[in-house]
């Protein structure tokens, strides 16, 4: 197994870092893209492992994508995606794999089977598989009810009034929205539990609007109408994920980074991982992009938070909270234990090695900051957001080594690139 060792950084840090376009409004763009008819071009478009595995799924569909340096060229299809009978692997891509299911089963011609890493193969798919089976959807779970693979005949989706849980994640109510328009009757969707990660669903509805097609919301039910997504020249924001490792590293070494191209008023709900960096110690401000600052004098100090709303924060805000005084009360996030991986029992399990003080609970994690914290070698279970969030810690201890460190490429295959700016 490959494996890198981060060097501490020495003194306070001043840098500008460009991130990539984010990774959610991509995958939602392309799925609105590929229903439209005409050309969609989206600017800064995230290449990287995930949205890649859609598009491919996408093109396997009759869709036209064309990649280049800065863009996606996308050729929309008019609402009748055309099945090929293909093999369709999707990756640990929990977001595209549920927002294709939705996508095929609009579709007609040779039944598809969509799949995954083994991971992938044991994430949750039991609500959204049966609220499409309520649209009309045909879908064979091959080995597992509830769980991919999955084969897709197409025929459309009625649409009507349909019941789904969304305890587990978010994406299973983003993914019939995302094809709301093109059902045969207005889509009803009524939510049969508290929504999680509703700044997810917010981004959605966002990335829909922008491509025409509006949703009515009305207590705990969505309302979508027939209409037709319109191709769109989108230029996509910066992801607000990636820019937290970066606005992390100025609040665990002290100076100062900006991350140039994530706007004030984003789409996105991760976006507030710098006001939770300003409830901890640091000076947050806004010109062109966000800027976090951190008084080397000045301790972190530890809060109490309910994180049900920023779910992929979590392992960044853990790292940070490993070097804050007192104790941070992590809450609101049992469903991220269906992630890339059981992220809570792995942040703790990392932390623990790091002799970091923590306790695991169901839906959360309680950290006590240290001053003693020593380098390990970081198991990151092919998950992205644990490999990046401990190289970041990795900044201010010794001998922090991350194995398998390529997983960044799920989202940010430039990581390891842009963490070595900071050394300059």
């Amino acid at each position: 197994m490959t494996k890198r060792e981060i060097k501490p950084l020495k003194g306070p840090i001043e840098a500008l870092v460009k991130v990539p376009g984010s990774k959610s409004i991509t995958q939602r763009a392309l799925i609105c893209a590929a229903l439209a008819e005409g050309e969609s071009i989206l600017e800064d478009a995230l290449r990287s492992e995930d949205p890649d595995l859609l598009a491919q799924a996408l093109a396997a569909t009759g869709v036209r994508v064309e990649f280049s340096e800065t863009a996606l060229k996308i050729g929309g299809i008019g609402g009748s995606p055309r099945l090929s009978g293909k093999e369709i692997f999707m990756g640990n891509n929990g977001t595209g794999a549920r927002f294709f299911l939705a996508y095929a089963s609009l579709g007609k011609g040779t039944p598809i089977v969509l799949t995954g890493t083994k991971r992938l193969c044991e994430r949750p798919f039991k609500s959204l598989i049966e609220a499409l089976r309520a649209w009309g959807a045909s879908l064979s779970c091959l080995e597992k009810e509830g769980f991919l693979p999955i084969k897709i005949a197409g025929g459309g989706l009625s649409g009507g009034e349909v019941s789904l849980s969304v305890s587990e994640s978010s994406q299973f109510l983003s993914a019939l929205l995302l094809v709301g328009p093109y059902t045969r009757e207005p889509a009803v969707i009524k939510l049969s539990s508290p929504l999680v990660s509703r700044p997810y669903v917010d981004l959605t509805l966002a990335v829909m609007e922008i491509f025409g097609a509006e949703v009515e919301e009305r207590e705990e039910t969505f309302l979508v109408h027939q209409q037709k997504y319109q191709a769109r020249h989108y230029q996509i924001e910066a992801d607000a994920s990636s820019a937290s490792y970066f606005l992390a590293a100025a609040a665990l070494v002290g100076g100062q980074v900006t991350v140039a191209n994530l706007p004030k008023d984003s789409l996105q709900g991760d976006a507030a991982f710098a006001g939770i960096l300003s409830r901890m110690g640091c000076e947050v401000t806004y010109d062109k992009g966000v800027t976090v600052t951190r008084d080397p004098k000045i301790s972190l100090r530890g809060i109490d938070i309910n994180m049900g709303r920023y779910p992929d924060l979590v392992p960044t805000l853990a790292v940070v909270a490993a070097k804050a005084k007192g104790k941070t009360i992590i809450r609101g996030v049992p469903h991220l234990r269906f992630k890339e991986t059981d992220r809570l029992k792995a942040v703790a399990t990392e932390l623990r090695k790091c002799e970091v003080p923590v306790e695991e609970l169901e839906d959360g994690l309680i950290i006590e900051g240290t001053d003693n914290i020593k380098g390990a070698e970081i198991e990151t279970y092919d998950d992205h957001r644990i490999a990046m969030a401990f190289a970041i810690l990795g900044l201010v201890v010794e001998g922090m080594v991350i194995l398998n460190p390529g997983c960044v490429a799920k989202s940010f295959p430039n990581f390891w690139e842009i963490l070595g700016t900071l050394y300059a």
